[in-house]
Protein backbone atom coordinates (compact mmCIF):
# COMPACT_ATOMS: atom_id res chain seq x y z
CA UNK A 1 0.00 0.00 0.00
CA UNK A 2 1.57 3.34 -0.73
CA UNK A 3 1.13 6.43 1.32
CA UNK A 4 -1.80 7.99 -0.24
CA UNK A 5 -3.58 4.96 0.70
CA UNK A 6 -2.47 4.97 3.97
CA UNK A 7 -3.26 8.40 4.20
CA UNK A 8 -6.53 7.99 2.61
CA UNK A 9 -7.53 5.18 5.11
CA UNK A 10 -6.46 6.75 7.65
CA UNK A 11 -8.39 9.48 7.18
CA UNK A 12 -11.34 7.76 6.80
CA UNK A 13 -11.00 5.19 9.65
CA UNK A 14 -10.25 8.78 11.73
CA UNK A 15 -13.93 9.88 10.43
CA UNK A 16 -15.67 6.69 11.46
CA UNK A 17 -14.56 7.07 14.73
CA UNK A 18 -15.08 10.32 15.40
CA UNK A 19 -18.56 9.64 13.75
CA UNK A 20 -19.27 7.05 16.02
CA UNK A 21 -17.97 8.76 19.19
CA UNK A 22 -20.25 12.38 18.11
CA UNK A 23 -23.28 9.33 17.91
CA UNK A 24 -22.59 8.26 21.88
CA UNK A 25 -22.15 12.00 22.83
CA UNK A 26 -25.31 12.97 21.60
CA UNK A 27 -27.02 10.61 24.03
CA UNK A 28 -24.97 11.33 26.35
CA UNK A 29 -26.20 14.49 27.79
CA UNK A 30 -26.49 15.27 32.12
CA UNK A 31 -30.04 14.19 32.50
CA UNK A 32 -30.54 11.91 28.81
CA UNK A 33 -32.32 8.96 30.36
CA UNK A 34 -29.93 5.71 29.53
CA UNK A 35 -32.38 3.11 29.26
CA UNK A 36 -35.67 4.90 28.49
CA UNK A 37 -36.20 6.11 25.07
CA UNK A 38 -35.86 9.91 24.00
CA UNK A 39 -36.01 11.09 21.04
CA UNK A 40 -32.87 12.72 19.83
CA UNK A 41 -34.28 16.34 20.27
CA UNK A 42 -37.66 17.95 20.50
CA UNK A 43 -40.66 17.68 22.50
CA UNK A 44 -42.30 14.47 22.56
CA UNK A 45 -45.37 13.04 24.70
CA UNK A 46 -47.96 9.91 24.19
CA UNK A 47 -46.93 6.97 22.70
CA UNK A 48 -48.73 6.26 19.79
CA UNK A 49 -49.63 3.58 17.19
CA UNK A 50 -48.23 0.34 18.70
CA UNK A 51 -47.81 -2.80 17.23
CA UNK A 52 -45.41 -5.53 17.11
CA UNK A 53 -45.09 -7.15 13.46
CA UNK A 54 -42.13 -9.62 11.82
CA UNK A 55 -40.18 -9.22 14.93
CA UNK A 56 -40.27 -5.77 15.19
CA UNK A 57 -42.00 -3.84 18.22
CA UNK A 58 -43.39 -0.51 16.79
CA UNK A 59 -43.58 2.58 18.67
CA UNK A 60 -45.00 6.19 17.49
CA UNK A 61 -45.06 9.00 19.46
CA UNK A 62 -46.53 12.54 19.90
CA UNK A 63 -43.48 14.76 18.01
CA UNK A 64 -42.92 18.44 17.37
CA UNK A 65 -40.08 18.71 15.11
CA UNK A 66 -39.89 22.47 15.68
CA UNK A 67 -39.10 22.72 18.90
CA UNK A 68 -38.94 21.63 22.78
CA UNK A 69 -42.72 23.04 23.25
CA UNK A 70 -45.84 21.01 22.68
CA UNK A 71 -47.66 22.03 19.47
CA UNK A 72 -47.50 21.15 15.42
CA UNK A 73 -47.97 17.40 16.22
CA UNK A 74 -46.81 14.50 14.01
CA UNK A 75 -45.89 10.95 14.71
CA UNK A 76 -42.28 10.81 15.32
CA UNK A 77 -41.23 6.85 14.84
CA UNK A 78 -38.97 4.08 16.24
CA UNK A 79 -38.41 0.57 16.44
CA UNK A 80 -37.27 -2.15 18.74
CA UNK A 81 -36.67 -6.00 18.33
CA UNK A 82 -35.85 -6.27 21.77
CA UNK A 83 -38.17 -3.06 24.06
CA UNK A 84 -34.57 -2.27 25.08
CA UNK A 85 -32.94 -0.78 22.13
CA UNK A 86 -34.86 1.73 19.89
CA UNK A 87 -33.32 2.71 15.90
CA UNK A 88 -35.15 6.14 15.35
CA UNK A 89 -36.69 6.38 12.15
CA UNK A 90 -38.09 9.68 10.24
CA UNK A 91 -41.23 10.82 10.96
CA UNK A 92 -44.61 8.53 9.65
CA UNK A 93 -47.65 10.92 10.24
CA UNK A 94 -47.47 14.71 9.13
CA UNK A 95 -50.79 17.37 9.10
CA UNK A 96 -53.09 16.55 6.96
CA UNK A 97 -51.73 17.70 3.22
CA UNK A 98 -55.47 18.99 2.68
CA UNK A 99 -55.71 21.65 5.47
CA UNK A 100 -55.48 25.11 4.64
CA UNK A 101 -54.27 25.15 8.47
CA UNK A 102 -51.81 22.69 9.70
CA UNK A 103 -51.64 23.94 13.11
CA UNK A 104 -55.17 23.30 13.69
CA UNK A 105 -55.27 19.22 11.54
CA UNK A 106 -52.23 18.18 13.42
CA UNK A 107 -51.77 14.40 13.95
CA UNK A 108 -52.84 13.71 17.60
CA UNK A 109 -53.14 10.19 18.83
CA UNK A 110 -53.90 7.02 18.25
CA UNK A 111 -53.10 3.22 17.67
CA UNK A 112 -52.27 0.76 14.77
CA UNK A 113 -52.77 -2.87 13.62
CA UNK A 114 -51.95 -5.19 11.12
CA UNK A 115 -54.69 -5.95 8.08
CA UNK A 116 -54.21 -9.61 8.16
CA UNK A 117 -57.36 -9.93 5.87
CA UNK A 118 -56.62 -7.42 3.67
CA UNK A 119 -59.33 -5.57 4.14
CA UNK A 120 -58.31 -2.11 2.93
CA UNK A 121 -56.87 -4.17 -0.58
CA UNK A 122 -53.40 -2.46 0.07
CA UNK A 123 -51.88 -5.56 -0.09
CA UNK A 124 -49.62 -6.23 -2.95
CA UNK A 125 -47.20 -9.09 -1.73
CA UNK A 126 -46.93 -11.24 1.08
CA UNK A 127 -45.96 -7.94 3.26
CA UNK A 128 -48.86 -7.39 5.83
CA UNK A 129 -50.28 -3.56 5.74
CA UNK A 130 -49.73 -2.33 8.84
CA UNK A 131 -52.99 0.72 9.48
CA UNK A 132 -52.67 3.28 11.54
CA UNK A 133 -55.61 5.22 13.35
CA UNK A 134 -55.39 8.71 14.50
CA UNK A 135 -57.21 12.30 14.97
CA UNK A 136 -56.96 14.66 13.48
CA UNK A 137 -57.65 18.25 14.91
CA UNK A 138 -61.29 19.89 13.56
CA UNK A 139 -60.49 16.98 10.67
CA UNK A 140 -61.96 13.80 12.61
CA UNK A 141 -60.57 10.56 13.21
CA UNK A 142 -58.74 9.07 10.08
CA UNK A 143 -56.25 6.22 8.98
CA UNK A 144 -53.18 6.10 6.95
CA UNK A 145 -51.29 2.94 6.12
CA UNK A 146 -47.57 1.00 5.12
CA UNK A 147 -47.28 -1.82 2.74
CA UNK A 148 -42.90 -1.76 3.61
CA UNK A 149 -43.44 -2.76 7.22
CA UNK A 150 -43.95 0.56 8.90
CA UNK A 151 -41.27 2.27 6.84
CA UNK A 152 -43.25 4.69 5.11
CA UNK A 153 -47.00 5.77 5.54
CA UNK A 154 -49.88 7.00 3.23
CA UNK A 155 -52.78 8.37 4.26
CA UNK A 156 -56.27 6.29 3.52
CA UNK A 157 -57.76 8.56 0.00
CA UNK A 158 -61.45 7.66 1.74
CA UNK A 159 -60.64 10.19 5.11
CA UNK A 160 -62.58 10.79 7.39
CA UNK A 161 -63.02 7.04 8.53
CA UNK A 162 -65.69 9.56 11.26
CA UNK A 163 -66.12 12.95 10.86
CA UNK A 164 -65.51 15.76 12.83
CA UNK A 165 -68.24 16.99 14.83
CA UNK A 166 -67.35 20.32 17.17
CA UNK A 167 -69.43 19.42 20.03
CA UNK A 168 -68.20 15.58 20.98
CA UNK A 169 -64.30 16.67 21.32
CA UNK A 170 -63.51 13.35 19.99
CA UNK A 171 -60.36 11.88 19.82
CA UNK A 172 -57.40 8.87 20.55
CA UNK A 173 -58.70 5.98 18.76
CA UNK A 174 -58.44 2.55 20.23
CA UNK A 175 -58.79 -0.28 17.54
CA UNK A 176 -58.47 -3.97 18.29
CA UNK A 177 -59.85 -7.13 16.78
CA UNK A 178 -62.53 -8.98 19.25
CA UNK A 179 -62.47 -12.20 18.57
CA UNK A 180 -65.53 -13.36 19.93
CA UNK A 181 -68.00 -11.67 17.63
CA UNK A 182 -65.77 -11.67 14.70
CA UNK A 183 -65.52 -7.13 14.41
CA UNK A 184 -62.70 -4.84 14.92
CA UNK A 185 -63.58 -2.35 18.09
CA UNK A 186 -62.93 1.25 17.96
CA UNK A 187 -62.54 2.79 21.58
CA UNK A 188 -62.97 6.37 21.60
CA UNK A 189 -62.89 9.10 23.77
CA UNK A 190 -65.70 11.96 23.60
CA UNK A 191 -68.75 13.68 24.73
CA UNK A 192 -72.05 12.06 24.71
CA UNK A 193 -75.07 14.53 23.75
CA UNK A 194 -72.69 17.80 24.66
CA UNK A 195 -72.51 17.52 28.27
CA UNK A 196 -69.31 17.82 29.67
CA UNK A 197 -70.02 15.41 32.52
CA UNK A 198 -70.54 12.72 29.75
CA UNK A 199 -67.15 13.10 28.77
CA UNK A 200 -65.61 9.58 28.42
CA UNK A 201 -65.51 6.65 26.20
CA UNK A 202 -67.57 5.60 23.08
CA UNK A 203 -67.25 2.07 21.68
CA UNK A 204 -67.57 1.61 17.61
CA UNK A 205 -67.76 -1.70 15.79
CA UNK A 206 -66.92 -2.07 11.91
CA UNK A 207 -66.28 -5.15 9.71
CA UNK A 208 -64.22 -3.32 7.22
CA UNK A 209 -62.00 -1.08 9.39
CA UNK A 210 -63.57 1.76 6.93
CA UNK A 211 -67.30 2.11 8.05
CA UNK A 212 -67.71 2.70 11.75
CA UNK A 213 -71.23 2.42 13.87
CA UNK A 214 -71.38 3.93 17.47
CA UNK A 215 -72.55 1.00 19.68
CA UNK A 216 -72.38 2.32 23.49
CA UNK A 217 -70.65 4.83 26.08
CA UNK A 218 -69.45 5.42 29.17
CA UNK A 219 -68.64 8.40 31.15
CA UNK A 220 -65.65 9.13 33.81
CA UNK A 221 -62.94 8.56 31.61
CA UNK A 222 -60.69 11.18 30.16
CA UNK A 223 -58.17 10.46 26.67
CA UNK A 224 -56.37 7.78 25.44
CA UNK A 225 -58.59 5.10 26.56
CA UNK A 226 -57.23 1.42 25.75
CA UNK A 227 -59.26 -1.83 26.19
CA UNK A 228 -57.60 -5.07 27.04
CA UNK A 229 -58.41 -8.87 27.43
CA UNK A 230 -56.88 -10.79 30.14
CA UNK A 231 -56.44 -13.93 31.39
CA UNK A 232 -56.72 -14.22 35.26
CA UNK A 233 -53.10 -15.61 35.88
CA UNK A 234 -54.01 -17.59 38.82
CA UNK A 235 -57.50 -18.60 37.21
CA UNK A 236 -56.56 -19.60 33.83
CA UNK A 237 -60.58 -20.44 32.80
CA UNK A 238 -61.43 -16.68 33.79
CA UNK A 239 -61.37 -14.11 31.40
CA UNK A 240 -61.62 -10.12 32.11
CA UNK A 241 -61.74 -7.19 30.38
CA UNK A 242 -59.69 -4.20 31.23
CA UNK A 243 -60.58 -0.65 30.44
CA UNK A 244 -58.26 2.27 30.82
CA UNK A 245 -57.86 5.78 31.11
CA UNK A 246 -55.54 7.75 30.39
CA UNK A 247 -53.48 7.98 33.47
CA UNK A 248 -53.21 4.32 33.20
CA UNK A 249 -56.13 4.34 35.63
CA UNK A 250 -59.05 1.15 34.77
CA UNK A 251 -62.15 -0.69 35.36
CA UNK A 252 -62.56 -4.13 35.36
CA UNK A 253 -65.29 -5.74 33.51
CA UNK A 254 -67.17 -7.92 30.50
CA UNK A 255 -67.06 -6.96 27.05
CA UNK A 256 -69.69 -8.04 24.68
CA UNK A 257 -68.39 -6.41 21.92
CA UNK A 258 -70.55 -3.50 22.04
CA UNK A 259 -70.76 -2.69 25.42
CA UNK A 260 -68.71 -2.67 28.32
CA UNK A 261 -69.94 -3.61 31.72
CA UNK A 262 -68.28 -2.44 34.92
CA UNK A 263 -67.59 -5.05 38.08
CA UNK A 264 -65.25 -2.61 39.88
CA UNK A 265 -64.39 0.34 41.07
CA UNK A 266 -62.01 2.85 39.22
CA UNK A 267 -58.77 1.50 40.65
CA UNK A 268 -55.97 3.69 40.37
CA UNK A 269 -52.43 1.69 38.94
CA UNK A 270 -49.42 4.24 39.15
CA UNK A 271 -49.25 6.08 42.22
CA UNK A 272 -46.16 8.81 41.08
CA UNK A 273 -46.42 11.73 39.38
CA UNK A 274 -45.49 10.79 35.85
CA UNK A 275 -47.40 8.22 34.30
CA UNK A 276 -49.71 9.42 31.42
CA UNK A 277 -51.39 8.23 28.14
CA UNK A 278 -50.71 4.85 28.79
CA UNK A 279 -50.64 2.41 25.42
CA UNK A 280 -50.00 -1.11 25.34
CA UNK A 281 -49.07 -2.99 21.86
CA UNK A 282 -51.04 -4.55 19.28
CA UNK A 283 -50.47 -8.20 17.57
CA UNK A 284 -48.30 -9.61 20.18
CA UNK A 285 -47.92 -13.46 19.07
CA UNK A 286 -49.67 -15.95 21.36
CA UNK A 287 -46.27 -17.88 21.11
CA UNK A 288 -45.38 -14.53 23.69
CA UNK A 289 -48.81 -13.94 25.27
CA UNK A 290 -47.31 -10.80 27.21
CA UNK A 291 -49.39 -7.98 27.39
CA UNK A 292 -47.32 -4.94 27.21
CA UNK A 293 -47.71 -0.92 28.27
CA UNK A 294 -45.46 1.88 28.27
CA UNK A 295 -46.45 5.81 29.07
CA UNK A 296 -44.99 8.71 28.68
CA UNK A 297 -43.69 10.20 31.83
CA UNK A 298 -45.42 13.61 31.72
CA UNK A 299 -44.36 16.35 33.05
CA UNK A 300 -40.41 15.85 33.69
CA UNK A 301 -38.24 18.50 33.59
CA UNK A 302 -34.95 18.19 31.55
CA UNK A 303 -33.20 21.51 32.13
CA UNK A 304 -30.88 22.32 29.41
CA UNK A 305 -31.84 19.26 27.21
CA UNK A 306 -31.76 19.29 23.50
CA UNK A 307 -34.75 17.07 24.26
CA UNK A 308 -38.30 17.45 25.92
CA UNK A 309 -39.77 14.29 27.63
CA UNK A 310 -38.88 10.60 28.30
CA UNK A 311 -41.43 7.19 28.02
CA UNK A 312 -41.36 5.08 31.05
CA UNK A 313 -39.97 1.40 30.71
CA UNK A 314 -42.07 -1.25 29.07
CA UNK A 315 -43.97 -2.95 31.55
CA UNK A 316 -45.71 -6.51 31.00
CA UNK A 317 -49.89 -6.43 32.68
CA UNK A 318 -51.03 -9.08 34.60
CA UNK A 319 -54.26 -9.43 35.93
CA UNK A 320 -54.42 -11.72 39.10
CA UNK A 321 -57.16 -12.78 41.94
CA UNK A 322 -55.78 -11.65 45.45
CA UNK A 323 -57.80 -12.31 48.80
CA UNK A 324 -58.54 -8.95 48.41
CA UNK A 325 -59.89 -8.64 44.99
CA UNK A 326 -58.62 -8.77 41.44
CA UNK A 327 -55.44 -6.11 41.08
CA UNK A 328 -53.78 -5.90 37.53
CA UNK A 329 -50.01 -5.76 38.56
CA UNK A 330 -47.00 -4.54 36.62
CA UNK A 331 -43.28 -5.24 36.34
CA UNK A 332 -40.58 -3.99 33.36
CA UNK A 333 -40.55 -6.72 30.86
CA UNK A 334 -37.52 -9.61 31.56
CA UNK A 335 -35.89 -7.75 28.19
CA UNK A 336 -34.24 -5.70 30.91
CA UNK A 337 -32.12 -7.79 31.49
CA UNK A 338 -29.91 -7.47 28.83
CA UNK A 339 -28.54 -3.80 30.16
CA UNK A 340 -27.45 -5.47 33.46
CA UNK A 341 -23.77 -4.45 33.82
CA UNK A 342 -21.76 -5.43 37.14
CA UNK A 343 -24.04 -7.13 39.69
CA UNK A 344 -23.52 -6.63 43.34
CA UNK A 345 -25.46 -9.40 45.69
CA UNK A 346 -26.70 -9.62 49.60
CA UNK A 347 -28.47 -12.81 51.37
CA UNK A 348 -29.63 -12.73 54.72
CA UNK A 349 -27.66 -10.08 56.36
CA UNK A 350 -29.23 -7.18 58.69
CA UNK A 351 -28.86 -4.17 58.95
CA UNK A 352 -28.77 -2.23 62.24
CA UNK A 353 -29.67 1.31 62.92
CA UNK A 354 -27.06 4.05 64.26
CA UNK A 355 -23.98 1.43 62.88
CA UNK A 356 -22.21 2.91 59.78
CA UNK A 357 -22.52 -0.09 57.99
CA UNK A 358 -24.26 0.70 54.48
CA UNK A 359 -24.42 -2.57 52.50
CA UNK A 360 -24.46 -0.11 49.31
CA UNK A 361 -20.90 1.76 50.05
CA UNK A 362 -19.67 -0.29 47.25
CA UNK A 363 -22.05 0.34 44.75
CA UNK A 364 -22.25 4.15 42.39
CA UNK A 365 -23.54 4.91 39.79
CA UNK A 366 -26.68 7.13 38.10
CA UNK A 367 -28.14 4.40 36.56
CA UNK A 368 -28.99 0.94 38.95
CA UNK A 369 -31.69 -1.89 38.77
CA UNK A 370 -32.80 -2.75 42.65
CA UNK A 371 -34.17 -6.06 43.58
CA UNK A 372 -34.55 -6.22 47.07
CA UNK A 373 -37.16 -8.80 49.61
CA UNK A 374 -36.69 -7.20 53.33
CA UNK A 375 -37.95 -8.41 56.39
CA UNK A 376 -39.23 -5.19 58.69
CA UNK A 377 -38.12 -7.44 61.49
CA UNK A 378 -38.36 -4.40 64.51
CA UNK A 379 -37.88 -1.99 62.00
CA UNK A 380 -39.78 1.55 61.90
CA UNK A 381 -38.89 2.80 58.64
CA UNK A 382 -36.59 1.57 55.95
CA UNK A 383 -35.68 2.95 52.79
CA UNK A 384 -33.24 4.04 50.53
CA UNK A 385 -31.16 7.37 49.32
CA UNK A 386 -30.23 7.02 45.92
CA UNK A 387 -28.35 9.82 43.97
CA UNK A 388 -26.53 10.77 47.58
CA UNK A 389 -23.13 12.46 48.31
CA UNK A 390 -21.62 14.48 50.62
CA UNK A 391 -23.27 17.93 49.28
CA UNK A 392 -26.30 16.16 48.06
CA UNK A 393 -28.84 14.29 50.36
CA UNK A 394 -30.69 12.28 47.40
CA UNK A 395 -34.16 10.59 46.35
CA UNK A 396 -35.18 9.35 49.61
CA UNK A 397 -37.73 6.24 49.20
CA UNK A 398 -39.09 5.90 52.48
CA UNK A 399 -41.20 2.85 53.72
CA UNK A 400 -43.10 3.36 57.11
CA UNK A 401 -44.33 0.26 58.97
CA UNK A 402 -45.92 1.78 60.83
CA UNK A 403 -48.33 3.41 58.68
CA UNK A 404 -47.84 0.65 55.92
CA UNK A 405 -46.76 2.97 53.28
CA UNK A 406 -44.08 3.43 50.50
CA UNK A 407 -43.29 7.04 50.12
CA UNK A 408 -40.71 8.79 47.19
CA UNK A 409 -40.81 12.36 46.00
CA UNK A 410 -43.92 13.28 47.55
CA UNK A 411 -46.07 10.74 46.45
CA UNK A 412 -47.43 8.07 48.82
CA UNK A 413 -49.29 4.43 47.93
CA UNK A 414 -50.91 2.05 50.69
CA UNK A 415 -48.79 -0.93 51.04
CA UNK A 416 -49.42 -3.79 53.21
CA UNK A 417 -46.42 -5.76 54.33
CA UNK A 418 -47.05 -9.47 53.28
CA UNK A 419 -45.81 -11.91 56.24
CA UNK A 420 -44.09 -9.22 57.31
CA UNK A 421 -41.84 -8.74 54.64
CA UNK A 422 -42.09 -5.49 51.57
CA UNK A 423 -40.23 -6.66 48.19
CA UNK A 424 -38.94 -3.33 46.34
CA UNK A 425 -38.41 -3.33 42.28
CA UNK A 426 -36.19 0.16 41.38
CA UNK A 427 -35.48 1.51 38.23
CA UNK A 428 -32.86 4.70 38.38
CA UNK A 429 -32.12 6.34 35.43
CA UNK A 430 -30.59 10.02 35.17
CA UNK A 431 -33.73 11.45 35.26
CA UNK A 432 -36.60 9.21 36.46
CA UNK A 433 -37.35 6.61 39.38
CA UNK A 434 -39.76 4.26 39.15
CA UNK A 435 -40.79 1.78 41.73
CA UNK A 436 -42.67 -1.48 41.67
CA UNK A 437 -43.28 -3.02 45.07
CA UNK A 438 -44.29 -6.53 46.43
CA UNK A 439 -44.20 -7.99 42.90
CA UNK A 440 -45.67 -5.43 41.02
CA UNK A 441 -48.52 -4.52 43.08
CA UNK A 442 -48.27 -1.12 43.97
CA UNK A 443 -45.96 1.20 41.39
CA UNK A 444 -45.05 4.75 41.61
CA UNK A 445 -43.25 6.54 38.61
CA UNK A 446 -41.57 9.70 38.80
CA UNK A 447 -39.22 12.11 36.81
CA UNK A 448 -36.61 14.29 38.79
CA UNK A 449 -33.72 16.03 38.65
CA UNK A 450 -30.80 14.76 40.81
CA UNK A 451 -27.28 16.79 41.57
CA UNK A 452 -24.98 15.51 38.59
CA UNK A 453 -22.21 14.24 40.81
CA UNK A 454 -24.17 12.74 43.45
CA UNK A 455 -24.10 9.05 42.57
CA UNK A 456 -23.63 7.02 45.60
CA UNK A 457 -26.21 4.78 47.40
CA UNK A 458 -27.53 4.13 50.51
CA UNK A 459 -29.74 1.90 52.42
CA UNK A 460 -30.73 2.98 55.82
CA UNK A 461 -33.31 1.15 58.82
CA UNK A 462 -34.57 3.48 61.77
CA UNK A 463 -36.05 2.11 64.94
CA UNK A 464 -35.35 -1.15 65.06
CA UNK A 465 -33.21 -4.17 63.06
CA UNK A 466 -34.04 -4.69 58.89
CA UNK A 467 -33.33 -8.12 57.85
CA UNK A 468 -32.15 -8.26 54.15
CA UNK A 469 -33.25 -11.62 52.46
CA UNK A 470 -32.07 -10.54 49.57
CA UNK A 471 -30.75 -8.24 47.55
CA UNK A 472 -29.61 -7.43 43.96
CA UNK A 473 -27.89 -4.29 42.65
CA UNK A 474 -27.44 -4.27 38.91
CA UNK A 475 -25.42 -1.46 37.23
CA UNK A 476 -27.22 -0.90 34.11
CA UNK A 477 -25.74 -0.29 30.57
CA UNK A 478 -26.49 2.13 28.68
CA UNK A 479 -28.81 1.29 25.17
CA UNK A 480 -26.54 3.60 23.18
CA UNK A 481 -23.12 1.25 24.08
CA UNK A 482 -22.57 -0.84 21.41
Amino acid sequence: MNFLSTALLAIVLTISTSSKNNEKNIYDEIYRPQFHFTPEKNWHNDPNGLVFYDNEYHMFYQYNPNGNEWGYMHWGHTISTDLVHWQHFPIALYPDEESTDKEKCTAFSGSAIVDEQNLLNKQTNDTKTLVAFYTSQHCGQRMAYSTDKGRTWKKYEGNPIIPFDEKDDARDPKVIWHEESGTWIMVLYRKQNEDENSKGVSFYTSNNLIDWKWESHIAGFYECPDLVKFTVTNRPDEVKWVLFDGDGSYLMGSFDGKTFAPESAKLKSDWGKNYYATQTWSNIPQSDGRVIQIAWMRDGKFPDMPFNGQMSFPCELRLTKFDSGYKLIRKPVSEIELLHDKQYTWENKNVIPGINDNKLKKVSGDCLHIIGEFDLKTADNFGFMLRHSNKATGTEILYNVKRGTLSVLGCTVPLPAVNNKIKLEILLDRSSIEIFANDGQAVISNCFTPDEKATDAVLFTNGGELGVDKLDVYKMKSIYED
